[in-house]
Parts: structure tokens; sequence; C-alpha cells
């Protein structure tokens, strides 16, 4: 079996991997992402146990049991480009023997849920509500970095292309499903579900305006009034769509649940959004169990 080289599957001295500093034995097959890393420890808090803990940069990790079931959390920090490094770093400490450097012969499918913040793009999904997204609609093309074109909802991405007039010197909006098995672990009628955009930035990529012209400064509004198969897209953030991608080509299941704290439609945010990120917390950990 071809040995896979130095160069493009980096370990630290104590055959780690690179980036998260994390060997096989440190992660659960269940893992829980959220982008801050001090809210790392707020999820381990409800653990009953914790048996490993370590940090590298902004990728914390915490393994350990909630009601009988081992789960590991890890931060991600912000953006696709980070997700990229978590997820394939997490496949490899499973999928391929970090010794031989070779790919296992047995596959290991984890189940990856994550836990965010977002804003609502829609007026009736209010402040304080949580959003479960159906697919992961991503406008900051890292995907398109691999062989992707077979998981791609095409039907989906075209009608949104034309209703936006999307710039076609953009990257080429792509849409992924996500796992229909955690979906329906996570549901129920305290859950909105619906499309999670996925922007390659906080402020031009949000249509926030600060000291820069947008190039399409009606797209939100666009995007807005998008529908498909009864479906909107109902809140924009950073992770989704790049999560959804690339467990799906390297055979993970993925599901995304935000907390919504800032409502763009109404121009409302949360008043206690400790809180409702708190509460999506112990709902989703207790929904996994």
């Amino acid at each position: 079996m071809k040995k896979i080289a130095d160069s493009e599957l980096i370990l630290n001295p104590d055959g780690s991997v690179y980036h998260l500093n994390l060997q096989p034995e440190n992660i659960a097959d269940t893992i829980i992402f959220v982008g801050d890393q001090n809210r790392v420890p707020k999820v381990a808090k409800h653990f009953d146990s914790i048996e490993f803990e370590t940090q590298k940069r902004e990728f914390r990790t915490i393994t350990g049991i909630f009601k009988g079931k081992r789960m590991s959390i890890i931060s991600t920090g912000i953006g696709p480009d980070n997700i990229d490094i978590v997820v394939n770093e997490l496949d490899a400490l499973v999928n391929i023997d970090l010794k031989t450097r070779t790919i296992k012969e047995k596959h290991t499918s984890l189940d990856i849920v994550r836990i965010g913040t977002s804003g609502s793009l829609q007026s009736n999904i209010e402040v304080d509500n949580f959003v479960l997204a159906k697919y992961g609609l991503g406008f900051d093309g890292m995907l398109h970095a691999y062989d992707c074109e077979h998981i791609l909802e095409k039907d989906f991405e075209d009608a949104f292309i034309k209703h936006t007039n999307y710039s076609d010197r953009k990257s080429r909006p792509y849409c992924v499903e996500n796992s229909k098995e955690l979906e329906d672990r996570l549901k129920s009628d305290k859950v909105h579900i619906g499309v999670t955009a996925t922007a390659g930035g906080f402020y031009g990529p949000q249509g926030r305006i600060l000291r820069l012209a947008l190039q399409d400064i009606n797209l939100n509004s666009k995007i807005d009034s998008f529908k498909f198969n009864d479906l909107r897209i109902t809140n924009l953030e950073m992770e989704t769509s790049a999560i959804y991608g690339l467990a799906k080509l390297l055979g993970h299941h993925a599901c995304s649940m935000n907390a919504i704290i800032a409502n763009r439609a109404n121009g409302t945010f949360s008043k206690d959004p400790y809180k409702v990120v708190e509460n999506l917390i112990e709902y989703t950990l207790n929904k996994l169990v």
C-alpha cells in the first residue's frame, strides 16, 4: 500500500497530528465542534468525567463521558480554512495508520455535530431560537479544491445562482446535504430546519459595510427571498458547508446546530446570548446520548 509522504501528512515529534496535537486514542467517535476555544470547557462542564485535554493554537480538545457516552469537544476557530485542517486531521486519526503512513483497510465513520452561533436571515426565526441545517450552502469556494461534484446538490446551486444573478467572478456556490441519521436524532419541534449559508468572511462576505463598497449591495436581500423545495436560507455563518462537504467526501456524518443570537431581517440581538448557547449545548448533548 502506498505510503503517504512526510510533506503531505505532517506529524509532531511525538507522532500526533500537526495542528490538533492529537493521537488516535485521544478522540471519541462522537465529536462536537465549537468555534470558540473558550466554549470547549462550557460544553465539557456537563460531562460526568474528563479523560483527556490539550490545546495547540486555537484548537482545544477535551474528551470525556456524558451519561455513559464518550465524546470529544474540539474548537475549530473561525472559517472554512480552519475546517479544512480540523476535518482532515480528525479523519487521519481514525483512517490512516500514523506509524506506517498508510490508509487503513477498515473505514471508521465519525459523528460530527457543530454547535455554533449565527444570525438569522428570516424574520420568523427570532433570536434565542435553534436552527438545524438540512443543507450547507457554501460561498467560500474551499470545497472546490477537492473532487466533489458527486456530492453536490447541483439543482439547488443552479436555482440559487439564477435567483441572485450571482457574480461569475466569485467561486461557484456549492450545496451539500447533512447526515439524515444525525438530523433524525437532533430534530424536534423546538428546532427550525433550513439551509445554513457559509461565508468566507465576516464583513463584506456577509453583507456588512464599514468603509468598503460591496460587489452586490442587494445580495443579502436576494438570499433572504430565495426558496427551493419549501426550504429557505435560514442563517449565515462561516463553517457549516465546509464541514458537510468534507465529512461527506470522507465518509463521516455531520450536522450543524445553530443558536440564533441575531436577526438580520429584524435588526435584533439576543438580550442573553450566553443563555441561548447554553440551552443549545444542553439540548444537543442530551439528543446525542
